[in-house]
C-alpha cells in the first residue's frame, strides 16, 4: 500500500491533543481525507463518512486482530450476529429497565449533592455509567469497581498503541467474563441479560467464550466510556449556559433533542475504523486496497456542508444528519439505552438543583484523543 511520503497531519501533535475539535475542524477544510505518519487516512467530511458507512463491501469493518463481535464483522456474518443481539436493546426491554435506571440516577445525583464541588468524571459520570451497565447486565454491584479499574487499563493500552498491552487487557476481560459465565452455568435464561446471552444461538450453536467476551467488552467499553464522556460534555454545557438550564427545567420534554444536539456539536466518541477492500477514490484522494481509515465522527458532525452553523445549538435539525450513533448497518444498537441513561440523569440533576456552575477559578481540561469530552471537570451543584 502507498501513502504520501509526508503526512497530512499528526494526531499526536500538541495542538491536536490540546483542542481536538478545533484541530479536526481546520483539517476537514484543508484536507478532507488526511494521512498520518502511520498510513491511516482520517475521513473528516460528512458526505464522505456517509459514503463509507453505506458501502461495507468497499469499506470493511474487519480491522482488528482480535474478535470484535459484531462491529468488526461484515455482511453476511455481521447480519447474523446483529439479528441475534439487537433484541437485547428492543424498546420494550429498555422501557422495562427505565425505573431501575432512574433509581440509579437519583442515587448518583443525591450522592453528588453532598460533595459540594463535584469531580464529574470520578464522582458522578463513571459511577453512574458503571452502575447502570452492571444493573443492565445483571452483574453484582461489587463488579463496578473492577469494571472501572479495567476500563482505565483498557484506555491506557489503546493510547499506548502497544498490541501486546492491548492483547493483555483483552485477556483480562475474557477471564472476567469466564467467571461471569461459570457462575451462571445451568441457570435459566430468564435470570438476567448475561445469562440470556449465553443461550443466544448463531448458526445453531451458542456463543463461545471469545465471542461472549467480545460482545460484553463491546457493550461495556462502548457504554461506560461514551456515557461518562457524554455526561461530562452535557454538564459542562449546562454549567456554562444558565439560560438553557432554566429552559430545560421549564420544558423537560426538550431534553432528548437537546442532548442529541449538544453531543452532535461536541461528540463523546472521536472515531471508528475501516479498511478498504479495493482501490477507491474518496474525498479526492486515491486509496489503494488495504488502506486503513479512521472515520472522524466529531469532524463529520460539525461539517457545515451538511449542518449549517454547526456550533449553533438548534433543536430543529434533521435528526437523520446526526451521526452521534452512526448510521447504516453498524448503527449503534445500544443507542436506546444510552439515550435513556442520559435523559434520566439530566432530568434528576435539573429537578434536584437550582444552579449548575463551574467553581470559581476552575478551568476544565479537554480529554486527548483517543478519548473525548473532559479529562478534568468540576461543577458546583446547588
Amino acid at each position: 500500500m502507498t501513502h504520501p511520503s509526508e503526512p497530512d497531519w499528526d494526531p499526536l501533535a500538541a495542538a491536536v491533543q490540546a483542542d481536538p475539535r478545533a484541530a479536526v475542524d481546520a483539517l476537514r477544510e484543508r484536507c478532507p481525507v488526511a494521512f498520518d505518519r502511520g498510513g491511516t487516512a482520517t475521513v473528516l467530511r460528512h458526505p464522505d463518512v456517509l459514503r463509507v458507512l453505506h458501502d461495507p463491501a468497499t469499506f470493511s469493518s474487519a480491522v482488528s486482530a482480535h474478535p470484535a463481535v459484531p462491529n468488526g464483522y461484515d455482511p453476511p456474518r455481521h447480519t447474523a450476529y446483529r439479528r441475534a443481539l439487537d433484541p437485547f436493546f428492543a424498546p420494550q426491554r429498555i422501557r422495562h429497565f427505565g425505573p431501575q435506571c432512574r433509581r440509579l440516577a437519583v442515587r448518583t445525583v443525591q450522592e453528588a449533592l453532598t460533595l459540594g464541588d463535584v469531580d464529574v468524571g470520578r464522582e458522578l459520570a463513571l459511577p453512574f455509567a458503571a452502575r447502570v451497565q452492571s444493573a443492565f447486565l445483571g452483574w453484582p454491584g461489587l463488579i463496578q469497581d473492577e469494571l472501572l479499574d479495567w476500563l482505565q487499563r483498557s484506555h491506557a493500552a489503546t493510547r499506548s498503541g502497544d498490541r501486546r498491552q492491548t492483547a493483555a487487557v483483552a485477556r483480562e476481560f475474557e477471564a472476567f467474563v469466564e467467571r461471569v459465565r461459570d457462575a451462571r452455568t445451568g441457570a435459566p435464561p430468564t435470570q438476567d441479560i448475561s445469562t440470556e446471552l449465553m443461550h443466544v444461538q448463531i448458526d445453531g450453536r451458542p456463543l463461545d467464550l471469545r465471542e461472549l467476551s467480545s460482545v460484553l467488552r463491546n457493550w461495556t467499553v462502548g457504554e461506560i466510556g461514551t456515557i461518562a464522556a457524554s455526561v461530562g460534555i452535557l454538564l459542562h454545557w449546562l454549567a456554562t449556559e444558565p439560560d438553557w438550564q432554566q429552559r430545560l427545567r421549564d420544558e423537560p420534554a426538550l431534553l432528548p433533542a437537546a442532548i442529541d444536539e449538544v453531543l452532535r456539536r461536541d461528540g463523546p466518541l472521536p472515531a471508528n475504523r475501516r479498511v478498504t477492500t479495493r482501490a477507491v477514490e474518496l474525498g479526492g484522494r486515491p486509496l489503494p486496497t488495504g488502506t486503513r481509515l479512521s472515520l472522524n465522527w466529531i469532524a463529520a458532525n460539525r461539517d457545515p456542508r451538511a449542518l449549517a452553523e454547526p456550533d449553533r445549538l438548534r433543536l430543529d435539525r434533521d435528526p437523520a444528519l446526526n451521526l452521534l450513533y452512526g448510521t447504516g448497518i453498524h448503527v449503534c444498537p445500544g443507542a436506546p439505552l444510552a439515550r435513556l441513561e442520559l435523559r434520566l440523569l439530566l432530568e434528576e440533576v435539573l429537578i434536584r438543583t437550582q444552579s449548575i456552575a463551574l467553581p470559581a477559578g476552575h478551568t476544565p481540561t479537554r480529554a486527548a484523543p483517543p478519548n473525548a469530552g473532559y479529562a478534568q471537570l468540576r461543577i458546583r451543584l446547588r
